[in-house]
């Protein structure tokens, strides 16, 4: 199972925004999502979006059963979204922990909403459009802000809640987010 190197903070691709999808299944198409599924396993992470890799394409994969980097998370169903739209369903917004392939060793809180509908599609041009909440909601905005240049410390309201992951939380097994 070959693993892509994931950019980190501070290269330009991860600021810039990813085109849109223009050509469903295809054999690019094809090995570009099993290049991220690989990589979010190989790496213990819940989401990660092709910019991550470096390709600037409006790619995202997510989902899991168990994940130790966030025990206490419910259960994600495995998806493929392509060139995904977002909409909050209200105004509410939660605050959670969060942290990214691309910012290792770090973990912030940030607000979210709480109830979403993402639209998009799947690999082969099928319709997506989903309800959803709580986590599952969580990880599909901060998946689809890498699509966008947006990396989760600039959505961080309050500094004092963003800090080194073996500090913050020391149960965690060393190298969970890295």
């Amino acid at each position: 199972m070959p693993i892509r190197p994931v950019l980190k903070m501070g290269e330009p691709l991860l600021l810039a925004t990813a085109e849109p999808v223009t050509q469903f299944d295809t054999p690019e198409l094809h090995a570009l999502i099993v290049d991220l599924f690989d990589t979010m396993i190989a790496t213990h992470g819940v989401g990660i979006a092709a910019p991550q890799i470096g390709v600037s394409l409006q790619v995202v994969v997510f989902g899991f059963e168990q994940n130790e980097r966030y025990p206490d998370a419910d259960a994600v169903p495995q998806t493929i979204l392509l060139n995904p739209v977002i909409t909050p369903l209200d105004e509410e917004m939660e605050s959670g922990w969060e942290g990214c392939l691309s910012v290792p060793g770090l973990r912030g809180v940030v607000p979210r909403h709480t109830q979403i509908r993402y639209q998009g599609f799947d690999q082969f041009g099928n319709e997506i459009d989903r309800t959803v909440s709580g986590f599952h909601a969580r990880v599909v905005q901060h998946e689809c802000d890498h699509l966008f240049g947006v990396l989760y410390p600039q959505r961080i309201t309050d500094m004092t809640q963003f800090g080194y992951t073996d500090v913050l939380f020391p149960q965690l097994k060393a190298g969970q987010d890295e």
